[in-house]
């Protein structure tokens, strides 16, 4: 009877400890989970090459035992799921859905509580994540640690910002993993609100490559409901482990059953490219919410708002050093004679934007308050709808309306967020009525209610909040001074843009890395669309602000790239009208170019050396092509075989001369036209800091190839 009882429990500890393996559907990518002394533990491969050495799951509760260990495997299910879906504006007109999935559901032997952990693998990486159905002993709950790892094969090169709990808004560091701690203080550069964790904290996306040629990225998907996660590495053993953002009092998350954390996300491959093309983070959240999304439309857009950020204009109407909405009255001040968004300004931008095929101007400043918005952790900031005395809301709205042009909102909110909740509802309905049907939201400076942060719960659940209340109002979001996007642009597709990461404006505030932008696209953008708010002609920006030497680190045609590099639906030329008119054949690129896409394909990449994308535009056979590079002159070498057989194109190719140089020429451009088909091959020069840009035109009259030559 003994032995009998003594193999039953043999044979149920090795029930409980097996290893559970799960492919993806092409069989080159493999998950292994199991239990190691009660402790959730998986790994994961790539064509038998180690990308996650085995690393530990689980969470850290309040007030009660954690979710860490004491584990037995209840129930192992596996699933197949394969389908094509279709997002509303995106890098391709269709994606296809793939993986095989794993789901151990979990029963805590001390407590007798389940947690599951879902598993999806797919050809091109990984998500996991918690889930916790409603039971006896778990319906809610605050999570103080996830303790989810992510122990890596080797000391690999990343490229990595400073984790921290407010901004994104950080140069890259490019160094091996066992550098980040040495590196680590000169990374964390001023920003106007900044919370840095830790010697060895850096933000997802992580991008990353191992000595011997793999790509790996490291990430979240579908965050919701849950605070936003970091990574922080024990450099010893190199293991990351997650570090969520708390909120005012230092809890992480506030959990009610039956719910689900965000996803974690793995991609890897051998090749760069396939990080660039990955749908892992879009593919993990929900389809699209809405049943109706035909007022969501891509938007390219000029704007009110480089003139500011050089200097050479204000926001503010006054200098008045402090103001009360309600109580002062502007028609009694004297204005600054600097006030960029006043009636005959705008209507400049809306004839300009008008005479060149532009959606929308974008207006900043608009609206009292300016004066003393920054810094000064002011309640009561804005009110959203009142506009000072020189913006003149119906004589623009109806002049924009007669352009066939649309004026975009501006909600600056100076990080309050309680104020703007106050007033989201007449906001929204203020924009309905007047026409706007696009919103760039900021959230700059220290978050009030105070204490707590850009990236926790209750933040992340506000900017949703936002994006679903302007829904009700066939409102399109771009939120800046946000937490990074996880995809639920899929999901909520009004959300049209996110700042989330350093971008243009900072090149006016001293200057981005020269390779910034062959970086963006592994990292921040593995997320969703940035507005990086491109096409800066003038890089000198003392000819606006005699005040500010900065320099934009780019040359002229590297900015036509980033309108295909920088992938996003929602598309500024960010320079001033006076300048692009001096530019004219180099700002024809800019018009021309497709904000949405029926097929994406990268040609070259190579994380902080440059990227190449080729792009056909949704509904019709034009593609374009764009090229960024960092501080050394290379020479991109493509073919045009992605083009259909026998047919041929005008490929117009907008580059660096010769003798460009982002700090010395930046301005030096050519541009030539070929005929070209899908047996083309190109060789192009690249400056340091440069690139290029092509539109490729189907030839519709053969009397169009007169004189050009072939490629």
């Amino acid at each position: 009877m003994k032995r009998l009882l003594f193999i039953v429990a043999l044979a149920t500890m090795a029930l409980f400890s097996r290893a559970e393996d799960l492919s993806s559907p092409n069989g080159k990518m493999k998950l292994t989970f199991e239990l190691q002394d009660g402790v959730p533990v998986y790994q994961l491969s790539l064509n038998e090459h180690p990308i996650i050495k085995p690393s530990q799951l689980g969470l850290e509760l309040k007030n009660t035992e954690s979710l860490l260990n004491s584990f037995t495997l209840e129930n192992a299910e596996k699933s197949t799921f394969d389908e094509t879906w279709n997002p509303v504006w995106g890098e391709s007109s269709s994606i296809r859905n793939n993986y095989n999935e794993l789901a151990v559901t979990l029963k805590q032997t001390s407590s007798t509580r389940k947690i599951l952990i879902r598993f999806r693998v797919f050809d091109d990486g990984l998500g996991f994540r918690y889930e916790f159905p409603q039971q006896e002993n778990l319906n809610y709950f605050v999570v103080t640690k996830e303790c989810s790892q992510f122990a890596m094969a080797g000391n690999h090169t990343a490229y990595w910002i400073p984790g921290d709990y407010d901004t994104q808004e950080y140069d890259y560091t490019v160094s091996k993993l066992s550098e980040i701690r040495a590196l680590m203080k000169k990374a964390i550069t001023p920003n106007a609100s900044q919370t840095p964790i830790s010697a060895t904290a850096v933000q997802t996306a992580l991008m990353m490559k191992t000595d011997d040629g793999y790509y790996i990225n490291l990430h979240e998907a579908a965050l919701k409901d849950y605070s936003c996660m970091h990574l922080e590495l024990n450099d010893k053993n190199l293991v990351f482990e997650s570090v969520l953002t708390p909120d005012a009092v230092g809890n992480m998350a506030y959990m009610q059953t039956p719910c689900t954390t965000p996803w974690r996300t793995v991609i890897a491959s051998d090749k760069a490219a396939d990080i660039l093309m990955s749908n892992i983070t879009l593919n993990l959240n929900d389809p699209c919410t809405y049943e109706s999304t035909d007022w969501i439309k891509p938007v390219k857009y000029i704007g009110v708002w480089w003139e500011m950020i050089t200097g050479k204009s204000s926001w503010s109407y006054t200098n008045l050093p402090s103001v009360k909405l309600g109580e002062t009255d502007y028609s009694q001040t004297k204005p600054n004679g600097t006030h960029a968004a006043n009636t005959q300004h705008v209507k400049d931008y809306i004839d300009f934007a008008s005479e060149h095929g532009f959606d929308a101007v974008l207006v900043e400043g608009w609206n009292e308050g300016w004066e003393d918005w920054f810094g000064m952790s002011k309640d009561y900031v804005f009110d959203f709808v009142t506009p000072y005395p020189d913006f003149d809301v119906v004589v623009l709205r109806d002049y924009a309306k007669s352009k066939n042009v649309k004026l975009m909102m501006h909600h600056e909110t100076s990080g309050s967020v309680r104020n703007y909740e106050r007033h989201l509802d007449t906001a929204y309905q203020f924009m309905e009525d007047n026409g706007y049907n696009s919103v760039k939201s900021g959230y700059v400076g220290d978050i009030i209610p105070r204490g707590e942060y850009h990236y926790g719960q209750w933040m992340v659940n506000h900017y949703l909040y936002a994006v679903k209340k302007a829904a009700d109002h066939k409102i399109m979001v771009n939120a800046h001074e946000a937490v990074r996007p996880t995809g639920l642009c899929r999901t909520y597709p009004n959300l049209i843009g996110n700042e989330s990461a350093r971008g243009t404006e900072y090149e006016a505030f001293g200057g981005n890395n020269v390779n910034h932008t062959t970086i963006l696209p592994f990292t921040r953008l593995i997320g969703g669309p940035m507005d990086y708010t491109p096409g800066i002609f003038e890089t000198h920006v003392n000819v606006h602000n005699p005040d500010n030497n900065s320099q934009v680190r780019t040359t002229l045609a590297r900015q036509l790239a980033l309108y295909v590099t920088m992938y996003s639906p929602l598309q500024m030329a960010a320079d001033l009208p006076e300048v692009y008119q001096q530019h004219m054949d180099a700002f024809q690129f800019i018009k021309d170019v497709a904000i949405d896409w029926d097929k994406t394909l990268v040609l070259e990449a190579e994380p902080g050396d440059y990227i190449t994308y080729a792009r056909k535009a949704k509904g019709n056979d034009k593609w374009f092509v764009g090229r960024t590079n960092d501080e050394e002159a290379r020479t991109s070498e493509i073919s045009f075989d992605f083009l259909p057989a026998n047919q041929k194109y005008i490929a117009t190719v907008y580059a660096d001369s010769k003798d460009a140089d982002w700090l010395i020429n930046p301005q030096a451009y050519e541009i030539k036209k070929y005929v070209v088909s899908n047996k083309s091959e190109l060789k192009q020069y690249c400056a340091p800091g440069g690139g290029y840009a092509i539109s490729i035109v189907p030839v519709q009259d053969k009397a169009e190839l007169k004189g050009l030559k072939k490629l």
